[in-house]
């Protein structure tokens, strides 16, 4: 039953699908990587914002991955690696 409900929108997976407050922030290359696990079916998800200003703007770019894990703090490390992941690959592309 809780199958169906998911998957015709009933249950609480709106709540348990919305970011964790930010579990860790960096500086790489100019651009901030900001760590946002949340939690989902019980492990973190893989999860993130790489903001930088430009010409007095900020961008944004969020992402999610996959990759869950059963603690907040791996969660965290992973997300911080794939931001810095997608700095060195796409720079500012990133916001195109």
């Amino acid at each position: 039953m809780s199958f169906l409900k998911r998957l015709f929108g009933g249950g609480g997976q709106e709540a348990a699908a919305k970011p964790a407050e930010p579990a860790k922030q960096v500086e790489h290359k100019g651009f901030t990587i900001v760590a946002m696990p949340y939690k989902a079916d019980g492990q973190y998800q893989t999860c993130g914002v790489v903001s930088k200003e430009i010409d007095g703007v900020v961008k944004e770019h969020k992402f999610i991955r996959a990759d869950r894990f059963p603690g907040l703090d791996d969660a965290a490390t992973v997300s911080i690696r794939k931001g810095i992941q997608l700095v060195d690959e796409q720079g500012e592309r990133i916001f195109d």
